[in-house]
């Protein structure tokens, strides 16, 4: 069958975003259409998450609007939550194709083959998959910041996480591939670009004698990229020689999204993170060693299983000692599945959202201080959006979101900044200098 619209739906990580917008550039090039998610389309490709239940929930709500959009339609499940229920996804009414993890360059192939009956099962068991699978974005539309996918899977398996069993074992991507991406998207005026991966941190340890030191290198010696950030990486990668590998290297942003998770070394144990309290402070002390504005940010979980007041408070403490510029707090949700789910000690909603609420106030806090030691100092800015006319937002190598005026087109350009009044607790005013 041929068809001539696809629409996507993603719910999830930037992972996901990124497999979602390589597969949508396999569809361009069999000469589709791409259309906005609540638009009439021929396919619809639901790109599905299963870090926690609500992911599932979304998941499944978004295939059941994706077939009243267009029942006559084709819908593909893709992602996590296809991969770890392919028989529960299946079950619903209107999925046609099932996909996972795995195999999404054979999308296209598997859409026009599809005879209009039954559902098509391209899940495998992604614990055997062992190469990299190959997808690729070289064009993105709208953005000045581009993410670029270097590995895939996780062998970390902390207790309260489907993601190893969602994504499969570590599996790098083949440096010149690599390469290759970031030139055709500088080559596109990209500037800056985000290398991401299910455990970024993991890159290189399936491969001989490369890691992700390697990877920055290399591409920071690639012309016409100015920036380069990290996704999130845990604090055991932030060592002496990484440390010397960045800073040799000026094109490396100041911002890191050091996942922490919790501040208590018994809760870190029961989720089974590998470093203790003391390493991540060490790890956060090395980096503002190296650049005393370097902006760190993290994920915490409240209220897992069996933390305790005098817990969750030694946890609120450690990260206010570290000045955690940005803290995304979530209530713990046991996952059916994850050891954690089955743990003793499981807490109530009401806690678990106090406790979110606390550690929202101590990020706001920790923000506000930040943005205040950087007032009327002078900053680059690469602008990414118009959002009034003559009013332009882009970030800092810090990630400060900046907004200031020009009666120019500044997108996509990097420009001093002298940093101004705060906004919120992420966002300042700036006033261009132009001497």
């Amino acid at each position: 069958m041929k068809f001539r619209k696809v629409a996507f739906i993603t719910i999830g990580c930037k992972v996901n975003f990124y497999d979602s917008e390589a597969m949508a550039e396999l569809f361009k090039e069999a000469g589709y259409e791409v259309v906005g998610h609540t638009e009439a389309a021929d396919v619809y490709v639901v790109n599905t998450c299963t870090v926690t239940n609500i992911g599932d929930k979304k998941s499944r709500q978004a295939i059941r609007r994706a077939k009243r959009l267009n029942p006559k339609a084709v819908v593909v499940a893709a992602g996590c939550y296809t991969q770890t229920a392919p028989e529960e996804i299946a079950s619903i009414e209107g999925v046609n194709i099932l996909i996972g993890t795995n195999l999404r360059s054979r999308i296209v192939e598997t859409v026009e083959g599809y005879s209009g009956e039954g559902v098509i099962n391209l899940v495998g068991d992604i614990m055997k998959v062992k190469d990299f699978e190959r997808l690729k974005i070289d064009t993105l539309k709208n953005r000045t910041r581009a993410y670029i996918k270097i590995q895939e899977g996780c062998n970390r398996f902390c207790s309260y996480c489907m993601i190893p069993f969602a994504r499969g074992s570590v599996r790098s991507r083949d440096l010149e591939d690599i390469l290759s991406e970031v030139r055709a998207l500088s080559e596109n005026g990209f500037k800056e670009v985000v290398l991401t991966g299910i455990h970024v941190a993991s890159y290189g340890i399936d491969k001989k004698d490369i890691g992700l030191s390697d990877v920055l290198r290399e591409v920071s010696k690639i012309g016409g990229i100015e920036r380069i950030r990290l996704s999130s990486v845990e604090p055991t990668i932030i060592t002496d020689e990484f440390l010397k590998t960045l800073s040799e290297l000026p094109k490396m942003c100041r911002h890191f999204h050091l996942s922490l998770q919790s501040g208590c070394d018994k809760t870190l144990k029961a989720m089974n993170r590998r470093y203790t309290a003391e390493e991540y402070c060490k790890a956060v002390c090395k980096l503002r060693s190296l650049w005393e504005d370097c902006a760190i940010t993290t994920d915490i979980i409240a209220g897992f299983p069996g933390e305790t007041e005098e817990d969750f408070e030694e946890s609120l403490a450690f990260a206010d000692k570290c000045k955690l510029v940005k803290i995304h707090a979530f209530p713990f949700s046991p996952k059916i599945g994850t050891r954690a789910a089955a743990m003793e000690g499981q807490l109530p909603q009401s806690i678990k959202q106090e406790r979110v609420r606390r550690l929202i106030v101590l990020s706001e806090k920790n923000a506000f201080e930040f943005l205040r030691g950087l007032k009327g100092k002078d900053y680059e800015v690469l602008f990414e959006e118009k959002i009034s006319e003559g009013v332009y937002k882009g970030h800092t190598s810090n990630y400060v979101c900046v907004t200031a005026s020009s009666p120019e087109n500044i997108i996509n350009k990097a420009l001093k900044v002298r940093i101004g009044d705060i906004i919120n607790s992420e966002t300042v005013f700036g006033d261009i200098v132009t001497d």
